[in-house]
C-alpha cells in the first residue's frame, strides 16, 4: 500500500480581486451563450461581472493574461424598455405607463434610435428615432391627475426639448391612454414631427448596476446584432464589443471576496503491478478521476487539485518507509 497526500484549494484558476469594491471575478473558459453565462453566474457567484472603472478594465485584462479573445461582460441592449420622461408614479392610472401607438414596424429600434416622434398626420402616430434629430416639441402641464399639453414651433433635439419643458413647464408631454393621444393629434399641424416624453434607456447591467462607465471599441457598438449583448475584447485592451447574444464564449463572473481555503487529505493506493505511481501521466489521469468525483458530490469549478510532493520529490511513497522515518525520529 502506497499513500501521497492531496491538496484541495477553493476558489483557484482566473480570479481577481478588485481593491476599490469588495469584488472578486472570476474567468470561466467554457464557452456559453450570455444567457446561459448569466444563469451560471447567478447560480455559482453573483452576476456576470458589472465593469464600472479603468482599476477594473485593467484588473480584467490582467487576470485574462495570454487569453487574446473576446468574453462575455454583463452588460446588454434592452431594446423593449421604453419608460417616460415624467416618472411620477402617481400621475398614472393602471396600464397607462404601457400605453403605446406606434407607428406600423415601430420601433424598429435603429441604431442609437432611443427617443420617441409623435408624427401628425390626421391617424398620428409613434416613430423612434434618433434623440439628435432636431424637432418641434410637445410640452405638458400637469395639474393634479388632468395634463394640458402644450407646442412649441422651435426646434431642438429630444435632450434639449425635456431641458425646455422641465424648466417652463412640467416635463416632456406623456400620453397615458387613446384620448390623450386624440387631443394631441387634434392640435399638431399634419405631416411633422413633435418629440414626446417616451425613450429607453437601453444599455443594462445584468446586476442592474447604474454605472455609466463605458470603454466601448472603436466604431462600437453597431447594433447590428438583433439581441446585443457585450463582450470585452482582451486582443483589444479589454474594450468592448457588441455581439448577439447567442453567440458562444468564456465570460466572467464576479462575486463577494473569499478568502482562500486549502485542505489536504491523504490517499492510499494500492499500487497495480508494473504501473509507477509516480509517473506524471498517472498522477494527471488521478487528478482529473478525482475532481470528476468532487463534482459529483457537488463542488464547483473553483476548485483545484494539487499533489503535495515529499522532500524527495515524489507524491506516493511506501507506508512501511513513512513508519521506518517516524520510528528513526
Amino acid at each position: 500500500m502506497e499513500k501521497a497526500l492531496l491538496i484541495i484549494i477553493a476558489l483557484s484558476g482566473l480570479s481577481a480581486v478588485s481593491s476599490q469594491a469588495e469584488r472578486q471575478y472570476h474567468f470561466v473558459s467554457e464557452a456559453k451563450t450570455m444567457p446561459e453565462a448569466q444563469r451560471y453566474c447567478r447560480e455559482k457567484h453573483t452576476d456576470l461581472a458589472t465593469v464600472d472603472s479603468m482599476e477594473v478594465v485593467e484588473l480584467l485584462n490582467n487576470m485574462a493574461g495570454q487569453y487574446k479573445q473576446s468574453a462575455w461582460i454583463g452588460l446588454h441592449d434592452d431594446r423593449d424598455t421604453w419608460k417616460w420622461s415624467m416618472s411620477d408614479p402617481s400621475f398614472y392610472g393602471p396600464g397607462e405607463t404601457e400605453f403605446r401607438l406606434w407607428g406600423t414596424g415601430q420601433p424598429d429600434n435603429g441604431q442609437n434610435e432611443q427617443c420617441t416622434f409623435f408624427y401628425s398626420g390626421g391617424t398620428g402616430t409613434w416613430q423612434d428615432l434618433a434623440c439628435n434629430y432636431p424637432a418641434k416639441v410637445v410640452c405638458f402641464d400637469v395639474t393634479g391627475p388632468n395634463a394640458t399639453f402644450v407646442l412649441t414651433e422651435s426646434k431642438m433635439t429630444w435632450t434639449e426639448a425635456q431641458s425646455y419643458c422641465r424648466e417652463n413647464h412640467t416635463d416632456l408631454a406623456s400620453v397615458r391612454n387613446q384620448t390623450e393621444h386624440q387631443q394631441i393629434d387634434e392640435m399638431l399641424p399634419g405631416g411633422d414631427y413633435y418629440w414626446i416624453g417616451l425613450y429607453r434607456d437601453s444599455w443594462k447591467w445584468s446586476d442592474g448596476s447604474s454605472s455609466s462607465f463605458k470603454y466601448w471599441a472603436a466604431n462600437k457598438p453597431d447594433l447590428r446584432a438583433l439581441k446585443v449583448c457585450v463582450a470585452a475584447a482582451f486582443h483589444n485592451s479589454g474594450k468592448w464589443e457588441d455581439l448577439d447574444c447567442g453567440v458562444k464564449k468564456p465570460f466572467i463572473c464576479y462575486g463577494p471576496v473569499v478568502t482562500v481555503s486549502m485542505q489536504v487529505i491523504k490517499v492510499r493506493v494500492e499500487k497495480p503491478n508494473g504501473v509507477d505511481l509516480n509517473d506524471p501521466a498517472f498522477l494527471d489521469a488521478m487528478l482529473v478521476e478525482a475532481k470528476k468525483n468532487l463534482r459529483a458530490q457537488g463542488l464547483d469549478d473553483n476548485v483545484q487539485l494539487a499533489w503535495r510532493k515529499q522532500p524527495d520529490g515524489q507524491v506516493f511513497q511506501k507506508e512501511e518507509e513513512e513508519e521506518k522515518k517516524r520510528e528513526e525520529l
